[in-house]
């Protein structure tokens, strides 16, 4: 018998992020440059590749920019809406499968890969990405520093590039190709990269977190980043064709 992929992301707060999230989108200048990114990259993928889909499959895209510049019919699905990426999809035969900055709290990577697989028609092409390994050095280096000798779980643990290809690998996507690009950006301070955080769903989901920071590590946290901080987030993209 399997064993259970071990619960190191709670459903439940990952939930809680995204309808978060969805409701600071509707805020005049919310933050939503990681999706943006996301789908620009995608587009140009496409267009090198030449691959013109005629039934798509859109995941996670809550812009709703990637639906309106593809061919062809588009489903578009998310988890906030009561998909479960761990599980096998309800519908299948797509030529084209995009997930957007979704997988990066799964529990069962694997698995999830192996249903994006299964949900392609023969021929088809799957791409994910999501944030990675080597993202937010400023924030992991703020938080070390405010809580001292005891540090706590606050930042999840993130694939990088090269589990990324064992993973496609073992899920069986053929002629996988995985890379990673930097995305970087300047913050007038904490707070704002926090805010920010929150308006694109990329907060802590752990199962078992940290405790808050009181307000003294709070005010140390704060000093540590500094006004004017540059930070990165690396963008890992996987994909692979079914055939």
């Amino acid at each position: 018998m399997a064993s259970s992929p071990p619960i190191i992301f709670s459903p439940a707060r990952r939930l809680a992020a995204r309808r978060r999230a969805l409701r600071l989108q509707t805020r005049p200048g919310a933050a939503r440059y990681i999706l943006d990114d996301m789908v620009e990259d995608v587009l140009e993928r496409l267009a090198f590749l030449r691959h013109q889909p005629r039934h798509s499959l859109v995941i996670g895209d809550r812009t709703g920019q990637l639906a309106t510049q593809l061919s062809g019919e588009v489903t578009a699905l998310d988890p906030i809406g009561g998909l479960s990426e761990e599980q096998p999809y309800p519908i299948a035969g797509f030529d084209l499968i995009v997930s957007l900055a979704t997988l990066d709290t799964v529990n069962d990577l694997p698995g999830a890969l192996i249903h994006l697989r299964n949900a392609l028609a023969p021929g088809g092409l799957a791409i994910a990405s999501f944030v990675g390994a080597g993202s937010l050095p400023a924030l992991r280096d703020a938080m070390l520093t405010a809580d001292g000798e005891r540090p706590a779980p606050r930042l999840h643990p993130m694939v990088d590039v090269r589990a990324g290809g064992q993973l496609l690998q073992r899920a069986g996507w053929a002629d996988p190709v995985v890379d990673s690009r930097s995305l970087v950006v300047r913050y007038a301070s904490l707070d704002r990269l926090l805010g920010d955080l929150r308006a694109q769903a990329l907060t802590n989901v752990l199962a078992r977190p940290g405790p808050a920071l009181n307000r003294n590590q709070l005010y140390v946290a704060r000093e540590a980043f500094g006004a004017g901080t540059v930070e990165r987030f690396e963008i890992l993209t996987l994909s692979g064709w079914k055939r």
